[in-house]
């Protein structure tokens, strides 16, 4: 049976391997096999806490604060993790985003 065919149950930490730290450096042919792998990106202009009260209150022309600035950057979140921050811009007749800052963060995909 080959490794593709393996239930994925199978596939325990016995199997996980952690690479050494001289693996040398990466390239994008190194990265294709999750290249068409969807993931889910989120540009989060502010966040608003309301009761569900005041939430049935608004209508078209409501204006709902967030708890941002203007100018301020927006974060960026790819699959629920914050992993940059931007700013928004226009692009024709859309909104699009322009990363000004990548987050980095310790864990290694905990």
């Amino acid at each position: 049976m080959a490794t593709d065919d393996l239930p994925l149950e199978e596939f325990g930490a016995s199997t996980a391997m952690a690479l050494p730290d001289d693996v040398g450096e990466k390239t994008a042919v190194d990265l294709a096999t999750v290249f068409d792998v969807p993931v889910n990106i989120s540009a989060v202009l502010g966040k608003a806490n309301m009761s569900v009260s005041q939430l049935l209150k608004l209508n078209k022309g409501s204006v709902l604060e967030l708890d941002r600035k203007v100018g301020e950057a927006i974060d960026i979140f790819v699959n629920n993790r914050l992993v940059a921050r931007g700013e928004v811009v226009l692009v024709e007749d859309r909104l699009g985003v322009t990363m000004t800052e990548i987050i980095k963060t310790d864990d290694k995909g905990a």
